[in-house]
C-alpha cells in the first residue's frame, strides 16, 4: 500500500506540473489582452492622479464647494449696519501732563477719554443726526464719529440727557446714506430674535454683530445718577441675552426686520451679570431724542425741591420727624427752591412726601419717575405730605426746573 501510494503521488505530481504550466501560459495571454484594452483608462487614471497610486499614497484631492449663507439675520444687519457708527470722545490735555491755561506756553492736544457707539436715524439737508448715550459723549471737548467704512467726521453735541442716557449729535451728511429705521418697542415679546450692532472694544471690531432674544420687556433698573450710592432715577429697559460689552453702548439693538428697537447701554447694565444685557426702548426714547435736536435739553415739570431718602436718614435723625411708627418710607424735603411750586404751595423743609395723586411714594426715585413720566409743565399735582406727625394735603402747579 505504502509502495502503491508513493508510486501514485510521483504520476500527479509530474501531471500538476504540466497543468501549472498550461494554466500559467493561458493566464499570460489572457492578461496581456486585458491589459492592451485597459490601457489607456488605467494611464488616464494616473495621469489625473486619483487613481490607485495617488489612494494608496493618501492624495486624494478635495472638492471646493462655494455656498452663499443668506438669513434673516444677514439681511438685517445689511440693512442697517452702515448706519452705525463709531463715537469717540477727544478731551483736551496738555503735553507732558502739565496744563497752565493761563500760561499759554503749554501745547494742547485731543486725546481719546473713552468711545462708544451711535446710530444715524435722520438726515436733513446736508446734516445727518446720530443719537447715543450721554455717558458716551460726557466731557468731551470735541466728540468724532467713524462711519462704517472708516471715514471720520467731526461731531456737534445738540444736547444731552443725563437721566435716560441719550444724547444726540450733529455731523456733516456728505457720503452718507444709510438711515436706521425705527420700529415699536412696545410689541416686543419675550423669546423674540434680537440683534446687536456696534463698537466692542472701539474701533478694532467696529461693526460687531450679536444675536440673541428678548429676554424681558420693561425691567426696571435702579440708576445712581450722581453716584451718591442712592438711585435717582428707575430707568424702564429691554432685557436682551445678546452680547453687549464695552463700546456697544450707543448702538442699536435690531429686530428681524433690522429697525432699531432700542439703544444699548453698557452704563445702566454695568452691574449687570453675564448673560444680561439692557436697551432702552426707541419708543421711550424718541421723545427724548426729538427735544434734545429740536431744544439741546429735555424740558421737565419740577417741583423745586431737594430730597433725600427717609430710609437713608439715620435712626435718631428719623424721630425728629415725628413720623407714625408705621412709617418708614418717603422722600425727605432738604430744602425748598425759592419762587418754585413747592414754595407756592407752602411746602417746607422736613416735610415728608409720602404720595402724588393717588400713587404711595416711598423714595425720591418713585416720585421723579411719577413725576417726569406722568405730568408735563403746567400741571397741576396733589401731594399728601407729614409734617409734625400729621398727614395734609397740598397742590401744586408745576414749573420748569433743573432738579424735582
Amino acid at each position: 500500500m505504502g509502495y502503491y501510494k508513493e508510486k501514485t503521488e510521483g504520476r500527479t505530481e509530474k501531471k500538476t506540473k504540466r497543468g501549472y504550466f498550461l494554466s500559467s501560459l493561458s493566464g499570460l495571454a489572457a492578461g496581456a489582452v486585458i491589459m492592451m484594452a485597459a490601457g489607456p483608462q488605467i494611464s488616464g487614471i494616473n495621469e489625473s492622479g486619483s487613481g490607485a497610486d495617488a489612494q494608496t499614497s493618501g492624495q486624494a484631492s478635495a472638492e471646493t464647494v462655494s455656498y452663499d449663507v443668506n438669513s434673516d439675520v444677514t439681511d438685517a444687519v445689511d440693512k442697517t449696519s452702515d448706519a452705525i457708527v463709531g463715537v469717540t470722545n477727544l478731551q483736551a490735555a496738555a503735553q507732558n501732563g502739565l496744563y497752565q491755561e493761563s500760561a499759554g506756553n503749554s501745547e494742547e492736544t485731543e486725546q481719546e477719554a473713552g468711545t462708544g457707539s451711535g446710530v444715524i436715524y435722520k438726515k436733513d439737508g446736508g446734516d445727518a443726526y446720530v443719537v447715543t448715550n450721554n455717558h458716551v459723549v460726557e466731557g468731551a471737548d470735541q466728540v468724532e464719529i467713524t462711519l462704517a467704512d472708516g471715514t471720520k467726521k467731526e461731531a456737534e453735541v445738540l444736547g444731552e440727557d443725563v437721566w435716560t442716557d441719550l444724547a444726540v449729535l450733529k455731523v456733516d451728511g456728505k457720503g452718507i446714506e444709510t438711515i436706521a429705521e425705527f420700529g415699536d418697542s412696545s410689541v416686543l415679546k419675550s423669546g423674540e430674535p434680537v440683534i446687536a450692532i456696534g463698537n466692542p472694544l472701539g474701533e478694532q471690531f467696529s461693526g460687531s454683530v450679536t444675536t440673541g432674544v428678548i429676554s424681558g420687556t420693561e425691567r426696571s433698573i435702579p440708576i445712581d445718577v450722581n453716584e451718591d450710592g442712592t438711585a435717582d432715577w428707575q430707568s424702564e429697559v429691554i432685557q436682551t441675552d445678546a452680547a453687549i460689552n464695552p463700546g456697544n453702548s450707543g448702538g442699536a439693538l435690531i429686530n428681524s426686520q433690522g429697525q432699531v428697537i432700542g439703544i444699548n447701554s453698557m452704563k445702566i447694565a454695568q452691574e449687570a451679570t453675564e448673560g444680561i444685557g439692557l436697551a432702552i426702548p426707541i419708543n421711550s426714547a424718541q421723545p427724548i431724542i426729538n427735544d434734545l435736536e429740536s431744544n439741546g435739553e429735555v424740558e421737565r415739570p419740577a417741583l423745586g425741591v431737594a430730597l433725600l431718602d427717609l430710609t437713608s436718614l439715620p435712626q435718631q435723625y428719623q424721630q425728629q420727624l415725628n413720623l407714625p411708627e408705621d412709617r418708614t418710607t418717603g422722600a425727605v424735603v432738604q430744602s425748598v427752591e425759592p419762587g418754585s411750586a413747592a414754595e407756592s404751595a407752602g411746602m417746607e423743609e422736613l416735610d415728608v412726601i409720602t404720595g402724588v395723586d393717588d400713587e404711595e411714594i416711598t423714595s425720591m426715585s418713585e416720585l421723579r419717575q411719577y413725576v417726569y413720566t406722568n405730568k408735563t409743565i403746567g400741571d397741576n399735582i396733589n401731594v399728601t405730605i407729614i409734617r409734625d406727625g400729621k398727614e395734609e394735603q397740598l397742590t401744586l402747579t408745576l414749573d420748569r426746573g433743573e432738579q424735582l
